[in-house]
């Protein structure tokens, strides 16, 4: 009696279903559709290349146990995979499950011709540490509400956060942007938003990531002929949180993908968090199409904590870890630490050690050590701005001379030194650079760079500029 594809893959869909959590079958199961049956070999269609290798990367053991209860010891499992290319479809067909194989864990040794094909199948976009499409989300469960301490400066971005952590991609805070200056608690509110997520809906595909590595992935993906599987890989996504999307300015090509996964999962009731440095009128170098959408839901920005919620933190810090600090100890570090969270916790934390390690007793004289020395030696955050400022003093000029059109050779160096600092001191792109200094292009920020290096070298009196320069930008 002859039995049909389709009916054999049903069986197995169900004996698979009772082995892994529900939306895993449902992302990598229910989208495969059975082709043919003979004899002992069942062929299915896969969407593509990606996935078949995540089937074989770590479902293969599952495949097997399912075709081998349908089939008998003797199963073999063909995929019909759709690659998709500028030229329209086209099938490729490969072969896996032989069920006496001592090589079954090895996947992409599977007695499966991988080397029939002209580009690898493994995709460089994959984020290492993913196991199933349950995500390993990379979120840091020490990063919570609960350590995410309410005041003025938060309150909106906190209730926000709360809010879409309740019914995420169903609030009108879609996205939600979180900005601010480093140090608040931006990548610690988007990671307690997906945390909160992760316990409510443990069912929904999370995932956070930065937006410098999806830039990485992305440019892999195109380098390897694999965007249609990076994109479809991050419209699978439930919540996807993206960190520090300012890294995206100057990126057309980024930026265009990213607008596109954007409104598939908007359009389809996903939720996006985003955060940045700046509020999106500040963005430079981002497309207007991709801004006007950031601004589609809520923008909340972080701000510097009062001496009240200074205090708060610091009294949850060693609430947490155990410790006992006197309340004069912890008003004085709160006091003189104003700058942000992140410092905060680090004078407190190096307090400690202190008075660990030297066997000293917590007073207020060692507090005062400790914080001068820490905030002496705290690396400020260095702006293009900034760095425009400090350059234009020491050459005695203002920042429009700096920025004009002027080929005067002393206004020419003083921006390319300009450019070269802004390189070294921040994240910003060749691109954003040079737009805001002067409205240059990301080539004559290589070219000012490559020039400041070579003079450093045969001019002293260029060396002694960049070394004077470079001391105060480091104060």
């Amino acid at each position: 009696m002859s039995t049909s594809a389709v009916h054999v893959w049903q069986n197995c869909l169900n004996f698979i279903e009772d082995n892994i959590q529900s939306q895993a079958f449902k992302t990598w199961f229910v989208p495969i559709k059975p082709v043919k049956l003979e004899d002992n070999v069942l062929s299915v269609e896969v969407p593509s290349r990606f996935f078949y290798e995540w089937l074989e990367e770590h479902y293969i053991k599952l495949l097997k146990s399912a075709l081998t209860k349908e089939l008998g010891k003797d199963a073999r499992l063909i995929y019909v995979i759709r690659m998709e290319n500028t030229y329209g479809n086209k099938l490729a067909h490969t072969e896996s499950i032989p069920s006496n194989t001592k090589s079954i864990q090895n996947t992409q040794q599977v007695d499966a011709p991988l080397n029939t094909y002209t580009t690898e199948l493994k995709n460089p976009f994959v984020i290492p540490g993913i196991r199933n499409l349950e995500v390993e989300s990379q979120l840091n469960p020490n990063y919570n509400f609960d350590n995410f301490l309410e005041g003025d400066a938060n309150r909106l971005a906190r209730s926000a956060g709360m809010a879409v952590s309740n019914k995420p991609g169903g609030t009108s805070f879609n996205p939600l942007l979180i900005f601010g200056g480093v140090g608040l608690g931006k990548t610690h509110l988007a990671h307690a938003i997906g945390v909160e997520i992760k316990e409510k809906y443990a069912d929904k595909t999370v995932l956070y990531i930065s937006a410098e590595k999806f830039t990485q992935q992305y440019v892999e993906s195109v380098k390897k002929n694999t965007r249609n599987d990076f994109i479809h890989f991050y419209q699978l996504i439930d919540v996807l949180i993206i960190d520090d999307v300012q890294f995206l300015s100057g990126k057309s090509g980024t930026q265009d993908v990213f607008f596109h996964i954007f409104n598939h999962l908007h359009q389809n009731g996903k939720q996006v968090i985003i955060t940045s440095d700046k509020a999106p009128v500040d963005m430079q170098d981002i497309e207007q199409r991709l801004l006007s959408r950031f601004k589609w839901g809520l923008s909340a920005e972080l701000q510097i904590p009062d001496f009240e919620t200074r205090i708060s933190i610091l009294k949850n810090k060693l609430y947490r870890d155990g410790l006992e600090m006197p309340d004069s100890i912890v008003e004085y570090v709160a006091k003189n630490i104003k700058t942000n969270v992140r410092e905060l916790e680090g004078a407190i934390i190096s307090l400690i050690a202190q008075s660990s390690f030297n066997k000293m007793e917590i007073t207020v004289e060692l507090a005062k050590e400790v914080v001068n020395k820490f905030v002496k030696n705290t690396k400020r955050e260095v702006s293009i701005d900034y760095i425009q400022k400090v350059v234009s003093e020491y050459f005695q000029m203002d920042i429009d001379t700096l920025q004009s059109k002027t080929r005067k050779r002393h206004i020419v160096q003083a921006r390319q030194l300009a450019m070269y600092f802004a390189k070294k001191f921040t994240k910003a792109s060749l691109a954003s650079i040079g737009s805001q200094i002067g409205k240059r292009d990301h080539a004559t920020v290589l070219h000012a760079c490559k020039t400041v290096d070579n003079l450093s070298f045969t001019d002293k009196q260029f060396r002694k500029y960049v070394d004077d320069l470079n001391q105060k930008l480091t104060l």
